[in-house]
């Protein structure tokens, strides 16, 4: 084989179609895009959601309510989350768990901008949370166990 005896497979490259040079090519006059109309002029390059000149759907439905640009994203934990992982030797009874903790021992899969307590299950271990929120259920589970919930603009535990 030389370099001089390469070539393509045949169908492998196919000429540029010639638009607009006479009658006989085929695709003369109009080269294919018909009779006027938006889509023969050479700049129509219409949005996708151009609906042909009717009220576009985005402007037919209503805009309704707010959407805070500044809310945060919280992981959220249940009780019964939390006493899976104790059982499961993830978390020591009795531990000092924040997001960082509760990330590393498997629990939540990222803090996101805190994580929220929310009070579905029960938990029969003494645990310290630090949490950026918590239900009055999830609080009120927690201490029942012998357990404390740190939120923030409290002081945390000493020790």
């Amino acid at each position: 084989m030389k370099l001089n005896e390469l070539s393509d497979n045949p169908g492998a490259r196919s000429a540029k179609k010639r638009l607009g040079r006479g009658i006989g090519s085929g695709l003369g006059k109009t080269a294919g895009k018909g009779h006027k109309g938006a889509k023969a002029r050479r700049s129509n390059p219409k949005p996708p959601w151009f609906e042909g000149g009717q009220m576009p759907i985005y402007r037919r439905l209503p805009k309704r309510g707010f959407k805070n640009p500044t809310r945060g994203e919280f992981a959220v934990l249940n009780l019964d989350t939390l006493q899976e992982a104790v059982e499961a030797g993830k978390i020591a009874a009795g531990a000092v768990l924040d997001g960082a903790k509760l990330v590393e021992a498997g629990v939540i899969r990222r803090t996101r901008d805190g994580v929220r307590l929310l009070g579905r299950g029960e938990l029969a271990v003494p645990l310290t949370l630090e949490v950026a929120h918590a239900s009055k259920k999830a609080i009120e589970a927690v201490e029942r166990a012998g357990g404390k919930v740190i939120l923030p603009g409290t002081e945390p535990a000493a020790g």
